[in-house]
């Protein structure tokens, strides 16, 4: 559905008017106020298929309005170009209006209008004139200016036709009510001036609701989306403007309404959709209305400056079209002005500059002028809409217009599209009646210029064909066509577009090059995108220097936007980014040749399109030599696509020569190192690209040249067995190199001297000899490869060889074999000298020995040889296990040997008998004994007290059969004794034995009761002693530690006698345990008590104990180094040497066990790292060692050479020089006539008076002045610090040799503005008189010859602007010869002085909300002022916002903000805003940045615009209050909703709405419904209040539907419910009784309906009369309360809201009598 037009001559603070024309040829706009569409409501019966309010009328076609007219539908897009024609209705008392012109199209042609039923698709109109009840007054000039007389002298060839349409009866039944809350007071006169002649025309026009987007016709340049809250009814043409709403909405397209915020489209009213009218209350507009409006219209006004006309800063809307203004000189103070309206006058143009200071304004009006150019028309940032119709243009070339929306161009003399702006929003675009039309695709022309946002061309949507064909040209072609190229079609575009821009670079492109190709791929989402500029040579040219092509990427919106330089995108390659999809690229080539830079050339691309999300990939790329052992990888440059980049896969595989390529199993990496199975074959690397997505792409493969075999090389050399006498060693090594051949191998033995001497060669084993015992041996292997070719040899030395391991044999056990018999082991012991051999004892019951198996152990490994036969092993054979050790503890395989026969047993006795234990009080005694014969039965145990040693002693009974006894005080001071019998497990007894103790009992004793080792078994840790101790005082304890073998062997620690002990190298393998001696504080000693063992203690990490040098630390000198080493068996250290610079940094020499100090070693210090290795590989902390700086060598001169000289030539001297870093030595240069030798030339110091000193430094330029002498240098060679060598002294061979005369440096100097200097410095001999001449080089690269310039010095003249200035100066010597001539490089180019920003001024506050301007202050000189005049091009302007960084303040750019005035936003609140001005001249030049800066952003007051009601204008809608707040962050602000009665200023408050939501009722019936929004800032500050009110609200259209019936009726019943019991606070509990309602014209009465057992009885009855009324409930929408008077009023309720309206309004329709406002009227129900 379309919108009706907004009319542009509508003033608005009046209402509105429909101008009644009868001419055939003129047209009049719809009115679009709200109050034209209210009356739309009141005068159109519903139709029956939609329920609408209007009424279905057929339309009587008059005369001249037939088809043929013209008539639209709303449906109709048939006309083009025709307007639309607004009938008018005569009317008794109208007041006629006269024709007008249109500000857009010109004269309007006659059109019928006809409304449309949008809902049925039919057509019906609803006119008829209107009785007007008030006199005529007489018509004001200040109110209708041009309303009588302009009726007669408009067109002279115009018929009038006033004719009123024929109508049917059924359409007059409407009335015109004035609406007095849009005017004020003082406008009341003014409003019963116009109200007769506006009446009629307003409602008929209103109800017929002609609607229309045409641009051209009257009124087109008023199109808007929103109404203004108040119209004026004065003229008919002004502009409107909605001060509560976005001005200059001009887009009429429905299918973009709804997306645009902040607008709201309320131009249709039909059933289905109904948008409510906002009014503003009128003591806040009229005030407004006041002030900024200026209507002269008509005035014949010539000047703006005139005094009568009273312009001022404050206006916003000025009307001054049909006037005689030829100059816009006085309209720049209008800053604020939002509608300038200059149709209709004399201008001619150019002269648009004084536009500059209105940046607020949004609609322009300059049709019907003779305007011949918009050139001048500067950049306004809030234009939307511009009118330039009825002109004298030939082209739309202006500045771009950011915002501008609706471009109106019709009736022109354009002929071209060249230089068409950039225009970013325009949605509409009318040429119609330019001779350009005749251009073929003109509107695809168009669609490319203007781009996606243009919806409309020459009033109609845009042609799906046209579309079609706009997307065949090529991206450049918008570039093209505003720079002059001729549309042509589409399939030709390609390449008559590249020959345009060819032609356009053809004299910027390098000289001898054509541009054969310039294009660029289609870019897509990370995908590369190539750029291709290709540049074709002229044969004959020399291709010295090459052709330099540099490229930069840039980034637009639009083809015709400002494109921005794309970081780092220098490359022929750009991969577009995601969030890039949509918008086009731009490359810019930049020819560069030799050191000459040509102006940039261009392609555009089409825009990015999305990636497929499928990665491929672009190109492969392997690294890495190709040789045996190396590594190589693989690089793949992938594009993703658009999808997430992921891991892809590769994989290698190997090619053969002439066979396929074969996977290589394992190689799956981007890494591969190279096998000796790829020597002589091609390696394939293939790459698949795989996203996180999982989408794979096609795999590449990418085939290296063939591999090839390395250097014969070895590594990893080490000798594999044991350094041991009479084994085998063999040595081994990684070799590489390809096949290999028959290597050498050298074995080496070391002699008592350190060398080594050769044993062996041709093998790899060797076999060690007693020769070898205590020597090391080398092993040396020199790799070789098939082919015969040697590489380095690589060594390695074994540890010392040692002594074979001792043997022993012929073992054997003496002794007789019965229980407790002592046996001894015998063997004789070969390998060294027998040590501490060691011998285990086992029982066996087997005859034979295999091995240890079955042999049970009876002792543990001693070194003692003895053993007595224990009664375990009675009945087995003794088995003895010798292991052979030498002194110096190596140990050698163990032998056995068996006795012959088993052990026997002997009788039961006792073969020794003792008491242990302390005898002390509370100490225990231990019995002990040993038994023999045969296994022990039930022994007998017995304990005696004897007084004396001899008696024979009392038995202790309680410790009977126990074999220990604790000590009781009874015994204390006397003798213990114990008698055990023996006792065989057979029962034989033996003879018993008693033992007496050795002593008295005495007190208690000191003794440990614990004893523990603490602390771990490796090597260097400290173990420590934890006890416990009882007896006394402790003393000084006595401690031994102790170490024992594997073998059970123990021995005492020498000197470990305290509490803790450390573990060494020696107890590596070994048991420690501790013994301690309890001693008294009184020396009493208790038993001594051995821990337990510990161990066995583990090698502890390998350490370096210490590190030093050996040798000098003096430059030439070889250093060493000795290291001690802990931490179990020395392995395979490793050290390294290091230099350490100055500044800490380490550089690593070698590994070697030498080095030899260097020249880079003098003043710095060498580190040496020394890490020790175990034996079993493990390694240490690496240890460090630092040397002091090394000193430098004596300096020493080595050499002096002195090569030929030559004038003015520079002689470097060629010398050797040793001895620590050089310093600044002695050098002195003599001048000779003769050659000196010998002593002569030695003591060249002392020589005569030929001799010359002539240089003191070691090179040396011979002057005029040595030409024909020799040169002689003495060089006293110093070292940096000072010290000194023998000097040397060197001659050259020959004189001098003189040079030719030349110049250099050849110049041109600036003296002052518009004077040059050439200087040069001349060579060779004296000078004579050097010619001088000056030349001029053009841009194309021309140098001409300037005549009668000869001298040094030049002054510029007009001709060298723009060109360069060269100076040529050929060298002439004394004696006439000539040099070549040398010109100077060009000057820059020639041209006047740089305009010059003296300051940059800020206009405006520092507020939100207001607009702060740039102001440029000029140097007054007359230089600058002739520069600014002459060559001024633009000033352009970029505004900042402050950011804070840490302690200091920076500033970023508003990309958007590029004009000279910015309105302060929201978001710039307490920052600073910085304006940077730059001036760029007609020469391309720019002035430095000049910047003004503002305070601190203020928030403004808090205020709320556009403030609007959304909702459709029915009683059963929601309501919901719409606005832009603006004042800093809003706080809690408050609304409002109160009612209005339709011509009453009174206000009615709803309590308790006081949301932003509102759902209206019956009650709001006829009212409007007003919100009033008090604007808070966080604060509290509080702003203006500002109000907005809807149409009055109408019924519901079905509601509407049932009253209109029964109303008709006249008599009516309703069913409803009665709550009889209203103490009940649920009515659905049983209370609610059926009552019937009955309602006339004349009285309303409830009755009770009677039953079986009861009449009906009437429990309400009464008359409309006051105070009668009906109440609603706004929490239950389902009652209503009748209330007849105070004394009679009943609740019902009834099924539904709808209901419940119907009962309502069809009660207050029957009482409207009583009412003194007729509710039938309101309802637009006839009486």
């Amino acid at each position: 559905m379309e919108e009706p037009l907004a009319q542009p001559d509508e003033d608005p603070v009046q209402k509105p008017q429909i101008p009644t024309k009868k001419t055939t040829t003129t047209t009049t706009t719809a009115a679009t106020s709200s109050e034209a569409v209210k009356k739309v409501a009141k005068t159109v019966k519903p139709a029956a298929a939609t329920g609408s309010v209007r009424k279905r009328l057929d339309l009587k076609t008059g005369p001249g309005l037939g088809p043929g007219s013209g008539g639209s539908g709303l449906g109709s897009t048939s006309s083009v170009m025709k307007p639309t024609l607004s009938a008018s209705l005569k009317t008794a008392n109208a007041v006629p209006a006269a024709a007008r012109r249109n500000s857009t199209g010109g004269l309007p042609e006659k059109r019928q209008s006809n409304a449309g039923s949008v809902a049925g698709r039919k057509t019906s109109s609803v006119s008829g004139p209107e009785p007007v009840r008030q006199p005529v007054p007489e018509p004001r000039r200040s109110s209708l200016p041009s309303v009588v007389n302009r009726a007669s002298s408009t067109r002279s060839s115009v018929p009038e036709t006033r004719k009123s349409i024929p109508v049917s009866p059924a359409s007059r039944v409407s009335k015109t009510t004035p609406t007095g809350s849009n005017v004020s007071k003082q406008e009341s006169v003014r409003r019963s001036l116009v109200k007769p002649a506006l009446s009629a025309s307003s409602t008929s026009s209103a109800s017929r609701r002609i609607t229309s987007t045409s641009l051209d016709s009257s009124g087109s340049s008023g199109i808007r989306r929103s109404v203004s809250k108040l119209s004026s009814p004065s003229s008919s043409r002004s502009p409107t403007v909605s001060s509560g709403l976005r001005g200059g909405s001009l887009s009429m397209s429905l299918d973009r309404s709804a997306s645009l915020s902040g607008r709201r489209k309320v131009g249709t009213r039909t059933p289905e959709s109904r948008d409510s009218r906002f009014v503003v209350l009128p003591q806040v507009e009229v005030k407004a209305g006041d002030d900024v409006r200026l209507d002269l219209r008509g005035h014949r006004v010539r000047s703006l400056n005139s005094s009568g006309l009273n312009l001022s800063a404050n206006l916003e809307f000025v009307y001054l079209r049909d006037n005689l203004l030829s100059t816009l000189e006085g309209v720049e103070i209008l800053k604020r002005v939002k509608v300038l309206d200059l149709s209709f006058n004399d201008f001619k143009g150019p002269g648009f500059e004084p536009l500059e200071n209105c940046k607020s304004l949004q609609q322009l009006y300059l049709a019907g002028n003779q305007i011949t150019s918009l050139a001048s028309l500067p950049q306004l940032p809030n234009l939307e809409f511009l009118s330039v119709a009825q002109n004298k243009l030939k082209s739309l070339s202006m500045a771009s217009q950011p915002r501008l929306q609706v471009l109106a161009a019709s009736k022109n003399k354009i002929s071209t599209l060249k230089g068409f702006p950039y225009l970013p929003v325009l949605e509409h675009l009318r040429v119609e009646e330019n001779p350009i039309l005749k251009m073929p695709h003109l509107e695809a022309a168009s669609i490319l210029l203007v781009g996606p946002t243009l919806k409309k061309f020459n009033d109609r949507d845009l042609s799906r064909e046209e579309l079609a064909i706009a997307k065949r040209y090529p991206a450049q072609t918008a570039l093209c066509i505003r720079d002059g190229w001729e549309f042509c079609r589409p399939d030709h575009a390609a390449e008559s577009t590249f020959r345009f821009l060819v032609e356009q670079w053809k004299d910027k492109l390098p000289s001898g090059y054509l541009l054969k190709e310039a294009s660029v791929d289609q870019p897509s989402e990370e995908d590369a995108c190539r750029c291709h500029f290709t540049f074709v040579q002229d044969g004959t040219l020399s291709t010295d220097p090459p052709l330099v092509l540099n490229y930069q990427w840039f980034m637009g919106e639009r083809m015709l936007s400002n494109f921005a330089a794309i970081p780092d995108a220098t490359g022929e390659v750009y991969w577009p980014k995601h969030e890039e999809i949509g918008k086009i690229l731009k490359v810019e080539c930049t020819p560069l040749l030799g050191e000459t830079h040509y102006p940039s050339i261009f392609v555009i691309s089409s825009p990015v399109s999305p990636g497929s999300g499928i990665p491929k990939v672009v190109n492969l790329e392997i690294q890495g030599e190709l040789v045996e052992g190396n590594v190589i990888r693989g690089y793949a440059e992938v594009a993703w696509c658009g999808g997430t980049p992921g891991k892809g896969v590769a994989s290698w595989l190997r090619r053969k020569w002439n066979s396929s390529p074969v996977v290589i199993a394992g190689a799956e990496d981007e890494e591969y190192r190279l096998a000796i199975d790829d020597i002589d074959s091609s390696l394939v690397f293939m790459y698949t690209p795989v996203t996180e997505e999982g989408a794979k792409g096609e795999p590449q493969y990418k085939y290296t040249d063939f591999i090839k075999a390395a250097h014969p090389s070895v590594s990893n050399v080490r000798i594999i067995g044991d350094a041991v006498e009479g084994c085998t060693i063999k040595g081994v090594g990684d070799y590489l190199g390809g096949r290999e051949g028959p290597s050498k191998f050298e074995w080496l033995r070391e002699k008592d001297t350190g060398d080594f001497l050769l044993v062996s060669t041709g093998t790899s084993e060797f076999n060690l000899t007693k020769e070898d015992v205590g020597r090391r041996l080398a092993f040396v292997y020199i790799p070789t490869n098939f082919e015969g070719q040697e590489g380095e040899s690589v060594s390695i030395v074994t540890d010392v060889v040692k002594q074979a391991p001792p043997k022993v044999k012929n073992v054997k056990i003496i002794g007789e074999l019965r229980e407790n018999s002592k046996i001894t082991v015998t063997g004789i012991v070969t390998g060294g000298t027998e040590g501490s051999s060691r011998v285990q004892w086992f029982k066996t019951r087997s005859s034979i020995l295999d091995g240890e198996k079955d042999l049970e152990a009876l002792s543990t490994s001693k070194i003692a040889k003895a053993f007595r036969i224990p009664l375990g092993a009675v009945g087995y054979r003794i088995v003895a296990k010798f292991t052979p050790t030498t002194q110096d503890g190596e140990s050698g395989e163990p032998a056995y040997a068996i006795s012959d026969k088993a052990v026997e047993t002997l009788p039961p006795s006792l073969n020794f008998l003792s008491i242990t234990g302390d005898y002390t009080e509370d100490g225990i005694l231990t019995a002990s004994y040993g038994y023999i014969g045969g296994h022990e039965g039930k022994s007998i145990y017995n304990w005696y007290l004897h007084e004396v040693e001899t008696d024979s002693g009392s038995l202790i009974p309680e410790v009977s059969g126990l074999l220990q006894y604790r000590i009781t005080k009874d015994a204390i001071g006397k003798f213990i004794s114990f008698q055990c019998t023996p006792i065989r497990d057979d029962g034989i007894v033996g003879e018993p034995r008693s033992c007496m103790g050795q002593e008295r009992v005495r007190p208690g004793s000191p003794r440990l009761l614990s004893l523990q080792i603490v602390g771990n078994a490796i090597e260097g840790a400290t173990l420590s002693v934890d006890k416990k101790y009882w007896g006394g005082e402790e003393g000084d304890s006595v401690f031994r530690w102790f170490r024992t073998s594997s073998d059970g062997m123990q021995s005492e620690i020498w000197g470990a006698t305290t509490a803790s002990y450390m573990l060494s190298v020696e107890d590596i393998g070994f048991f420690v345990s501790v013994s301690c001696e309890p001693v008294r504080s009184d020396w009493a000693r208790g038993p001594i008590v051995l821990s337990e063992q510990i161990g066995p203690i583990i090698p502890g990490p390998p350490t370096c104990q210490s590190l030093e040098f050996l040798g000098s630390m003096i430059e030439g000198q070889r250093v060493s180094f000795i290291a001690s080493y802990s931490g179990g068996e020395r392995g395979n250290c490793f050290h390294e040497w290091f230099r350490v610079k100055s500044n800490g940094v380490r550089e690593k020499l070698s590994t070697f066990d030498f080095l030899d100090l260097t020249l880079e070693d003098v003043g710095r210090c060498i580190e040496l790292v020394y890490t020790p290795v175990r034996q079993d590989g493990m390694k240490g902390s690496p240890s460090s060692i630092s040397s002091d700086i090394i000193a430098p060598a004596d300096p020493i001169g080595v050499d002096l050479e002195i090569p030929d000289c030559f004038e003015d030539e520079e002689v470097i001297p060629q010398k050797t020089y040793f001895g620590g870093q050089e310093g600044a030595g002695q050098y002195m240069w003599y001048r000779a006539k003769n050659k000196l030798h010998g002593s002569a030339l030695i003591d060249i110091s002392n020589a005569c008076e030929d001799v010359v000193i002539c240089g003191k430094t070691l090179t040396y330029t011979p002057s005029l002045e040595d030409v024909g002498s020799y040169l002689a240098l003495f060089w006293l060679p110093t070292r940096a610090d000072g010290k000194c060598g023998k000097p040397l002294v060197a001659i050259s061979n020959s004189p001098v040799v003189p040079a030719l005369p030349v110049v250099s440096n050849v110049r041109v100097k600036e003296l002052s503005s518009g004077v040059y200097s050439g200087e040069g410095e001349y060579f060779g001999g004296y000078e004579g008189s050097s010619l001088f001449s000056w030349y001029r080089e053009t841009n194309e690269g021309t140098i001409i010859l300037i005549n009668d310039a000869s001298s040094s010095t030049y002054e510029v003249t007009d001709s060298d602007y723009t060109c360069r200035l060269l100076f040529g100066y050929t060298p002439v010597r004394s004696d006439s010869v000539v040099g070549e001539l040398r010109l100077s490089e060009p000057t820059d180019i020639i041209l006047p002085e740089l305009p010059k920003v003296e300051m940059l001024a800020l206009t405006g506050k520092a507020v939100e909300g207001d607009v702060l301007t740039a102001v440029e202050v000029i140097p007054k000189s007359e230089t600058q002022q002739h520069v600014w005049s002459k060559y001024k091009k633009d000033v352009r302007y970029q505004w900042f916002c402050s950011s804070e960084m840490e302690d200091r303040k920076s500033y970023e750019p508003l990309p958007t903000q590029r004009s000279c005035s910015y309105k302060v936003r929201l978001e710039d609140i307490g920052r600073c805003l910085r304006c940077e001005c730059i001036v760029t001249d007609v020469f391309g030049r720019s002035t430095e940045p000049v910047y003004a800066e503002t305070a601190p952003i203020l928030p403004g007051m808090p205020k709320i615009d556009k403030l609007e009601i959304e909702g459709r204008g029915f009683h059963t809608n929601l309501y919901a209050v719409r606005g832009i707040y603006s004042g800093g962050k809003e706080g809690k602000s408050r609304i409002q909703w109160l009612r209005s009665m339709v011509g009453s200023p009174d206000l009615i408050s709803i309590p308790g709405e006081i949301g932003r939501m509102y759902e209206a009722n019956v009650d709001d019936v006829s009212y409007r419904l007003v919100a009033i929004y008090t604007p808070i800032r966080e604060d509290g500050v509080e702003g203006q209040p500002v109000s907005a009110s809807t149409d009055p609200i109408a019924v519901e259209p079905d509601v509407y539907k049932e009253v209109k019936q029964k109303l008709d009726l006249g008599s009516v019943k309703f069913e409803a419910l009665c709550d009889k019991d209203r103490s009940k606070k649920d009515p659905s509990m049983g209370s609610l009784e059926k009552r019937v309602l009955e309602v006339n014209r004349k009285r309303v009465k409830v009755v009770k309906p009677g039953s079986k057992t009861s009449f009906p009885t009437t429990e309400i009855r009464g008359s409309y009369a006051p105070p009668f009324h009906v109440e609603l409930f706004r929490n239950d929408q389902h009652r209503l309360r009748i209330v007849v008077d105070s004394e009679n009023e009943v609740d019902l309720m009834v099924q539904s809201r709808h209901l419940r309206d119907v009962t309502v309004l069809v009660i207050r329709g029957l009482a409207q009598r009583f009412n003194s406002t007729s509710l039938n009227s309101l309802l637009k129900i006839e009486t």
